[in-house]
């Protein structure tokens, strides 16, 4: 573990993410496509950062990239004091279950047969083996503390 990096919920130093341009039958690499060039960028514990950018500009390709979906090209990323580039994909598929991105589009990112309150009572449940009869009681806790109300817990994305 890196002391200066633990201050940081999350820090990203020059990252890069290059997708190589094949052209031919033997698939002859003739460029790269620069999705993410020499971004850097810290979020303290607590804080919350939002990534805005046009359509194509690499939004996403930044967050699949902090998660190892797709593997970096070059420059460091640091999550709670490990450095994730150096993780095996075990280890990384663990550090995952406390990672999440959020993406703009509520319509796509939430299931439009679920309501709001099951969708979050879903991911209580997904962390966890045996269930729990109080997942209504702490769904509709924790969307208190987020400002929404109660009777939110019963409504649909739409």
């Amino acid at each position: 573990m890196d002391s200066t990096n633990q201050k940081f919920l999350l820090k990203v130093m020059s990252l890069k993410t290059y997708f190589p341009v094949v052209q031919g039958v033997m698939k002859n690499v003739v460029g790269y496509v620069r999705a993410v060039d020499d971004v850097s960028f810290s979020i303290g514990k607590g804080e919350v950062l939002g990534l805005v950018g046009e359509s194509g500009s690499g939004k996403t390709t930044v967050g699949r990239t902090l998660l190892r979906l797709v593997e970096p090209t070059e420059g460091s990323i640091w999550f709670d004091g490990i450095e994730v580039n150096q993780l095996s994909k075990k280890a990384m598929r663990k550090l995952r279950s406390r990672m999440q991105l959020i993406f703009q589009d509520p319509m796509a990112s939430l299931n439009p047969r679920m309501s709001a309150g099951q969708s979050i009572e879903r991911a209580l449940k997904l962390k966890r083996t045996k269930p729990d009869r109080s997942d209504r009681d702490k769904v509709i806790l924790l969307m208190e503390l987020v400002g929404l109300l109660p009777d939110h817990y019963d409504r649909y994305p739409h």
